[in-house]
């Protein structure tokens, strides 16, 4: 225990070491308030106005959201990076004299990944949440408000296993620029583009940001647990996959 423990510490200088990731997990800050002040000062003056662009469905609850769905990039990139460096720089060789299990090594690197994506998450959502409802002024909701809390705790789940399902698809890429090149996009476009397509509609919900994105409702916990197992076993398999590559590299 204390040799995975030691494991775990040595992860975390590394993190702080290695700047890109350092700077793409810090980016989810900045990144996450200003679409949120951006977003709720956007619907305001649509409410006011009266404008046709405001959703339908529109809830300043919901919207208090929205801004991680665009953060979360930065914490994609994260996942990425934080496994895919080493490889790239050859320091993936160092960790395993360190650290001779490849198991507990893979181990420590996931549990670092999760605890940091949890350490900026918990505070930035919320922050982000508050930042949507000034800016909606009286328009804005409580955040003790029905369903508010759920969704809230759901996304700080949600991101973690985002960066834990980037982290186990950079294991098995070994290399950031595939992960990216392919995550980035459907994230951002590709799984909302396939959402409203009919032949493709039902589909994309069971990809994993479509489904894990449902544990951030705020009025259909129904919806957001089964979103949560779907993205579990996503997160959960891209996990196993890479540490079978990883098992088997040979530097």
């Amino acid at each position: 225990m204390s040799e995975t423990v030691a494991a775990i510490r040595a992860e975390f200088t590394k993190l702080r070491g290695i700047r890109s990731t350092f700077v793409a997990l810090l980016l989810f800050v900045p990144v996450s308030v200003l679409i949120a002040a951006l977003g709720g000062w956007s619907a305001k003056g649509a409410i006011e106005s009266d404008s046709p662009a405001l959703r339908s469905d529109f809830t300043a609850e919901q919207a208090g959201l929205d801004g991680i769905l665009y953060g979360q990039l930065a914490l994609i990139v994260f996942g990425v990076l934080i496994v895919s460096s080493e490889y790239a720089s050859g320091m993936m060789r160092v960790s395993l004299l360190a650290v001779p299990r490849r198991g507990r090594l893979y181990t420590a690197k996931m549990t670092v990944t999760a605890l940091a994506a949890a350490a900026v998450a918990v505070p930035v959502i919320v922050v982000s949440y508050l930042v949507t409802q000034i800016a909606l002024g009286s328009h804005g909701a409580s955040i003790d408000a029905s369903g508010v809390p759920r969704a809230l705790a759901g996304a700080v789940v949600y991101l973690m296993l985002m960066s834990l399902f980037a982290a186990g698809v950079a294991a098995m890429a070994r290399s950031a620029v595939l992960p990216l090149a392919v995550l980035l996009p459907m994230v951002l476009a590709g799984t909302q583009i396939l959402s409203v397509i009919g032949a493709t509609k039902e589909v994309a919900r069971y990809f994993p940001d479509q489904a894990g994105m449902r544990m951030l409702t705020v009025d259909s916990p129904h919806d957001a647990y089964g979103g949560f197992a779907v993205l579990l076993v996503w997160t959960v398999v891209a996990l196993a996959a890479g540490y079978l590559r990883h098992r088997r590299w040979d530097g």
